[in-house]
């Protein structure tokens, strides 16, 4: 395996944006893991499934699904789905599903080759405690619910006019919850991550904070 930077939290910290920043100034590969789930989801509602569906059924319908990562794209069954997989009905989708063991054994072999092909940054919510728990640097990134939710707010709110930033905050609050409270792969800090809470911190702040630890390392 090559050399793993790896980056958990909560939905909205803004991982993926940190992470991207650092794959840059390190030359890693960027690997959202997030979107890898999001996909998950855009698949099986595409099959009429949903929270109830069974794990029977989900578990046959992954057979169906191939998805990829590539050059900053999700490829699902050979269709760009980047931009679909952003939508509020998805984020709340990908919590759910992933939430579900055969869904997580899914992509865990997705996800581990790619280090084996590359140096990587790879964010998501279990990344540093079960995908790849000897990453060479471990981080916890999170910001308050309100925080979080304000930028997200300011990022949908062009597209989705009738989308309320209270009504952000309460699923970002409903998801954390579910996320930590999941049998499988809960969301939680690793006793050797480093915890960065960016609520009072530009993103450039928040790089250079992260890229010292990684300088301080030797990385």
């Amino acid at each position: 395996m090559k050399k793993v930077i790896a980056i958990d939290g909560p939905s909205g910290a803004g991982k993926s944006t940190i992470a991207k920043h650092i794959a840059d100034l390190t030359g890693f590969s960027f690997l959202d893991t997030g979107a890898l789930y999001r996909a998950i989801a855009v698949g099986l509602l595409n099959y009429e499934l949903d929270e109830d569906s069974g794990l029977t059924k989900i578990t046959e319908t992954l057979k169906k699904l191939s998805i990829k990562y590539e050059n900053g794209s999700v490829i699902l069954n050979g269709i760009d789905v980047s931009k679909e997989i952003r939508e509020e009905r998805i984020s709340h989708y990908s919590s759910v599903f992933s939430a579900l063991k055969p869904v997580r054994d899914f992509l865990l072999e997705v996800q581990r080759q790619c280090a084996k092909d590359s140096n990587i940054v790879a964010e998501g919510r279990d990344m540093t405690t079960v995908v790849f728990p000897t990453a060479d640097m471990k981080f916890f990134l999170t910001a308050t619910p309100k925080i979080r939710a304000l930028r997200r707010f300011e990022q949908i709110k062009d597209d989705y006019s009738n989308v309320t930033l209270e009504q952000i905050e309460k699923d970002i609050i409903i998801r954390d919850q579910r996320d930590m409270e999941r049998d499988v792969a809960p969301l939680k800090q690793a006793q050797d991550a480093i915890l960065i809470d960016s609520s009072a911190n530009s993103i450039e702040q928040t790089v250079e904070q992260i890229m010292k630890e990684i300088k301080n390392k030797g990385i």
